[in-house]
Parts: structure tokens; sequence; C-alpha cells
């Protein structure tokens, strides 16, 4: 009897150890299946970025990982990104990816919102439609949105500008944006930096000769389109300024080319100087209404720290140097000139 009582009692003993051990590996095996889940690698090398575009919903964004590849397993990402909570918190941008990253990393860092920043460096543009073409490639923003807002009287009037000279405030530079700036806070960012350039000390300078800051740019641009050199950017500047004080007609080829809208030519014809725009400085007396080009830094600064000549007239040189031949005086304007076309001529420069 007492036999048997220990053989149950022994029994029993192995059962509970070995229900303990089942619980054990149930839970093991539960912790490892939400591990793997959460913590287990998922993320592929197949895309270096995720794109969420403003507007867009978890469903956007699972079938934009869906068809880039971007995980292996989308329907461990969905569960997880559900259990997550963060179906409801989508937040657009560019998001560096990682291969190998987990479920959880991947799924935290798009519900921060912790995007990467992209870094927008540019120089000089021609045009404004330029401008925008190139900042619409770095930038969720479409080129026409862009230079909507630039072609916009109202929404230009409020940082004191006009839609003839509103791209003045864009200043080259290096600037680190994020990928979904809008276009109003992107406009903002960039008036904000043509404010700090915009120092009182600057201000005072435009003043003593005579321009607006916006005229200083315009100017500038001028300086800029006419000088392939930096050191020559102060001389060209004080000769158009003798020729803005004496009221004389600045008759610049950049402005002519930039009229015409045709940046292919290299020699300005007389039959060119008659076309009809308030850009053509053949015709017209003063400034042009907005800049021939974006202007670089160093060239506004040419015109606010310009050289003190008695310069009026300037020639490309003859030797294709890219630099130029000054004069005072017409004579020596002429003779200048005359070098510059014969050497366009023995080299068969016709337009």
């Amino acid at each position: 009897m007492a036999k048997q009582k220990a053989s149950s009692g022994g029994t029993f003993g192995k059962f509970i150890i070995t229900l303990i051990i089942l619980i054990f590996i149930a839970l093991g095996g539960t912790l490892l299946f939400y591990y793997l889940r959460y913590f287990g690698p998922n993320v592929t090398g197949n895309e270096e970025y995720l794109y969420i575009h403003t507007g867009e919903n978890f469903n956007d964004v699972y079938k934009t990982i869906r068809d880039k590849g971007i995980v292996k397993d989308t329907a461990i990402f969905s569960w997880a990104a559900h259990n997550m909570k963060y179906t409801d918190h989508v937040k657009p941008g560019k998001y560096r990816l990682h291969e190998g990253m987990s479920n959880r990393k991947f799924i935290r860092m798009l519900q921060l919102g912790e995007q990467e920043q992209v870094e927008l460096s540019f120089h000089v543009f021609r045009t404004k439609e330029q401008f925008a073409g190139f900042v619409s490639k770095k930038l969720e923003a479409d080129s026409l949105t862009l230079l909507h807002y630039l072609d916009s009287a109202d929404f230009v009037k409020q940082y004191g500008f006009n839609t003839d000279n509103a791209f003045v405030m864009i200043m080259p530079d290096t600037y680190k944006l994020y990928w979904n700036i809008s276009p109003e806070k992107f406009y903002k960012r960039m008036y904000s930096h043509y404010e700090k350039f915009w120092t009182p000390e600057r201000k005072q300078q435009a003043a003593a000769i005579n321009l607006s800051e916006p005229q200083v740019s315009i100017l500038a641009s001028i300086v800029d389109a006419e000088a392939v050199y930096d050191d020559e950017m102060p001389t060209i500047a004080g000769l158009y300024l003798n020729r803005l004080r004496k009221g004389m007609k600045l008759e610049s080829d950049p402005t002519v080319i930039f009229a015409m809208n045709d940046f292919t030519i290299h020699r300005v014809l007389n039959r060119y100087l008659t076309v009809n725009s308030p850009y053509n400085t053949y015709l017209h007396t003063g400034l042009p209404p907005g800049p021939v080009m974006l202007p670089s830094v160093n060239a506004v600064k040419a015109v606010l720290n310009y050289q003190k000549n008695d310069y009026l007239y300037m020639v490309a040189k003859e030797d294709f140097s890219n630099r130029h031949n000054f004069a005072t005086n017409v004579a020596q304007h002429n003779i200048n000139a005359q070098k510059f076309r014969k050497a366009l001529d023995e080299r068969n420069i016709k337009k």
C-alpha cells in the first residue's frame, strides 16, 4: 500500500515537471516568435531610401514597401506595424534604409518621423525655371509648384518683392532641408538666409550707391554674367555704376541674351540689340526689372565693394582668355572692340 502511494506520488511529480518544461518551451517559443517578428532582420538592401509622400496613408506605404521589395516578409512587417500602432501615424519624409534593420527599428523610425535631411547645394542658374527644375529633383515639391510661388504677386509681396525681382532672394549656398518641406516653408527658409546676408553694414553700402537691396542683386547678376573670373567683378561693377550715375544705358550683352532666352549665343549681333524687352539694356536706361541670372554671393559683394574707376566701356579680350579690355572713352573702346570682332571672324564665330 505504501509502495502504491509512493509510485502514485512519483508519477504526479514527473507530470508536474513535464508540464513545467512544456510551459517553458511554449513560453520560449512564443518569445522567440515575437522576438523574430520585432527584432529579427527584415529590411533588404534593395533600396537606399523610402520616400513617403505628403498625404499618403499606411496602405500607400505598404504598397511601396511591397512593390520595391524593401522588406523580406511584408506580412510580418504589416503585423508588426499594426501591433505598434503605426498604421494611424504615417509621417511623410525621406527615410534612409539599412540592410538588416528589424521591423521594430524600421517602424519606430517611421513613427517618429526620423527622416534624413537633404543637402541642397547650388551656385548659379540662368532662369527661375532651371532653378525650380533642379530643386524638384531634390525635394518633394514639383517644379511647377515651386515656380507658381515665385510668380505669385501675393506670395512674394509679403517678403518685399515683386514677380520680376523675387528670384534674387535665393542666395547660392548649401542648405540642409527636409525632403518634404512645403514650398511656403522652403521660400521662407530662402528668405531667412537672404535676410541674414543683408546686415546693417551691407544695407548702408547699398544706400551709398543709391540702390535697393534687390537692385544690388540685379546689377550683381549682370556682373556675374559678364565675369568669368571673380577678381574682375569689382572692376565691372564699378564700370556699370559709373554708367548708371551718368544716366547712360548699361548696354550689357548678357541682358540681350536673357531677353532673347537663347543662352547659346556667343556673339551678340546688331540685329539682336533691338529685341523688344524691358531686359534689353541697349534700348532701356537703368537696371532691368529683374536679374538675368541667379547671382553668386561674390558678385553681390563685388557690387557693394566695387572698384572706384573711370571705366565706361569694356569688351572681351581678343585672346579669348575670358577677361576684358576696359576703356574710359569711345575711341579706345572701338579699338578694343575691333580687335575682338576680328578674333571672332578668324575663328568663324558667327553667332
